[in-house]
Formats: structure tokens, C-alpha cells, sequence
């Protein structure tokens, strides 16, 4: 057997939709995967189990039903299986749906977090990849965001959850010296990307000819990032231990909302119903990603241009989500 074929991964999350593409791409390099999903309700289960389907016949692929909050089901699961490389996704996501969901942010992505550190720490893991977010800058003036700027000033529980889990990660290698590497994802977009995320809502709501509420007359930019350049990212990311890191993962090219929605509306060939709304405190004017050190210790280099993911994405929405 090979190094590669011998490696075991854990990908918690692993039926959503970014770690179901990482579940792929491991499968597709001849890795082992064990994949842990609770297939909660935030959005259609039935999506995520889809999803899964996708691997489930695949010999070196393992499906757990479980919950990370489940301290005994994290434990069995690292007993078992005995994961070399851990890729941690699994979260309550979403930043305006956290608002007046606090409790439960903190208990699923801070609590459930721990019990996947504190796992892979008694099973001598080799590499632990955390899943973080752009949201984490907030609103600063300071662009293209680079690590090293100040992320105090959270403007939602989800991103400071997920602060926070970067925080603890930084005392688990102090104390242990494990293997963390903490990456930010800007705005991921592609294939079955979640019925709550901007692409969806878009492609979604033109072809239903309602309104789609734009934030400051789409004024606004995002660092739109395919989720294959993420995934990519990951694979990397877990290849090579690093200490503790903390990295940005986005495209480095900001897109106006606006112009997002008029490549869509030609995609779809159908014009938006727009309704402009102001862009609630939730909201940054801006995600900008500088991808100089991912470049530089991972060898990342996002490919997928925006007019590329979106018409990956419409062709993947037109079969798999608009199609009777």
C-alpha cells in the first residue's frame, strides 16, 4: 500500500457543501476518508445525504452520523478509525442566521470544537486543519485583509465563535504542540453550495421571478471563492503540518454584489426583481483576501475566474436543483 493510499483523514462536515468537494478530492488521491455529519436541519438534510451518496459505495469511504458536541461519539470515533489528519468543517454556519442564535453557535462551533482538539490530541494526530472565515475581520479599513490585522471586533456570533476556536487552537499547540493550521475562507461559491449562500438565493429567485433584497444598492464587494480553490487549499493545508498557522484562503479579487447579480441574470437569461435595502450591522462593506502567505507555505494559487465558478454553478443548479 501506498503513503498516500495509508493515510486516514477525518472530515468533520464532510456532507456539507465544501466537505463533501474535500471528501472527493481526498477520495480522488487515494486517501481513506472518514467522513462525521449530523445532518442538521440549517438547511435541507436531504441535500447533505445527497451529498453523501455521492461517496457511499466507495470502499476507502466511511460515513458516520454523529454530532461534534457528542463528546463519546468524537472519542469512538478517533478509537476506531484512528484519523492520521483531521479536516474540521463541521459548524453552525451563516452570519446573519447566528444573530439571535448565540447559545447555540458557541455551544456547536466552541464546545463541539474542543471535543475534536481534545480528541485529536489523545490520539496523537498529525495535522489538525480548522475551518475559520473571513467574517473575522469585520468591518475594517484595512484592505486586502492580511492575518496579522487586528480581528477583535466580530460583528456577529459566528464569526466570534469561529475567533475563538482559532484562539483555542493557538493554546492547544502552545500547550501540546500539535498541528493546527487555521484557514479563513472568503465567500466559497460552486456546486451544491447552500440554499442560504448569495449564489443560490440569486440563481434561485430570478428563475421564481421574486425579489432578491440587495444590501447598499449592491454596492458592496466580496472575495467570491470557488470551492474547488478551497478544497485545493485544504489538501494542502493537511499535507503539511506548520506548527500553528492562520491563513487566508479567497481569490484576492473582490467582486461588487451588483455585478455578481448581472452575471447571474445573463447565465439565467432572465432580469433580477431587485429590492435595495441598507446592509444590516452584520455586514462588511468589503472581503478581501491577501493570499501572500497561503501562496507562500502552502504553494495555493486560486484558478477559477468568477465568470467560470458562476456558469459551474448555474449548470450544477439547473440539473441538480431547478430540474422537475
Amino acid at each position: 500500500m501506498s503513503e498516500t493510499t495509508e493515510r486516514r483523514t477525518l472530515v468533520t462536515g464532510g456532507a456539507g457543501f465544501i466537505g463533501s468537494h474535500l471528501v472527493d478530492a481526498l477520495l480522488t488521491r487515494g486517501e481513506q476518508v472518514i467522513c462525521l455529519d449530523n445532518f442538521d436541519d440549517y438547511y435541507s438534510p436531504e441535500r447533505k445525504r445527497r451529498n453523501a451518496a455521492h461517496h457511499a459505495q466507495h470502499d476507502r469511504y466511511v460515513l458516520v452520523e454523529g454530532d461534534i458536541r457528542d463528546r463519546a461519539t468524537i472519542d469512538a470515533i478517533f478509537e476506531e478509525y484512528q484519523p492520521q489528519r483531521v479536516a474540521h468543517l463541521a459548524a453552525m454556519a451563516g452570519v446573519r442566521a447566528s444573530i439571535e442564535r448565540a447559545p447555540l453557535y458557541t455551544e456547536v462551533n466552541v464546545n463541539g470544537t474542543i471535543n475534536v482538539f481534545e480528541a485529536a490530541r489523545q490520539h496523537e494526530v498529525e495535522n489538525l486543519v480548522l475551518a475559520s472565515t473571513s467574517s473575522v475581520y469585520g468591518r475594517t479599513e484595512q484592505t486586502p485583509f492580511l492575518e496579522d490585522q487586528s480581528t477583535d471586533g466580530a460583528l456577529a456570533p459566528y464569526p466570534a465563535t469561529k475567533k475563538a476556536c482559532e484562539v483555542m487552537a493557538h493554546a492547544y499547540h502552545n500547550m501540546f504542540g500539535m498541528n493546527i493550521t487555521a484557514l479563513r475562507f472568503f465567500t466559497v461559491y460552486g456546486p451544491r453550495v447552500r440554499s442560504d449562500m448569495m449564489a443560490y438565493i440569486v440563481m434561485d429567485r430570478i428563475l421564481r421571478g421574486e425579489t432578491i433584497r440587495l444590501f447598499n444598492g449592491g454596492e458592496m464587494h466580496r472575495d467570491w471563492t470557488f470551492v474547488a480553490d478551497i478544497t485545493n487549499g485544504v489538501v494542502a493545508a493537511l499535507d503539511k503540518p506548520l506548527g500553528f498557522e492562520i491563513m487566508n484562503i479567497g481569490r484576492g479579487q473582490p467582486v461588487r454584489l451588483g455585478d455578481f447579480v448581472e452575471i447571474i441574470e445573463e447565465l439565467v437569461g432572465k432580469n433580477a426583481v431587485i429590492d435595495e435595502v441598507p446592509a444590516p450591522a452584520s455586514e462588511p462593506p468589503i472581503t478581501y483576501a491577501n493570499v501572500d502567505k497561503a501562496r507562500r507555505l502552502l504553494g495555493y494559487e486560486p484558478q477559477v475566474s468568477i465568470q467560470d465558478g458562476l456558469l459551474e454553478t448555474w449548470n450544477w443548479f439547473k440539473d441538480e436543483i431547478a430540474a422537475p
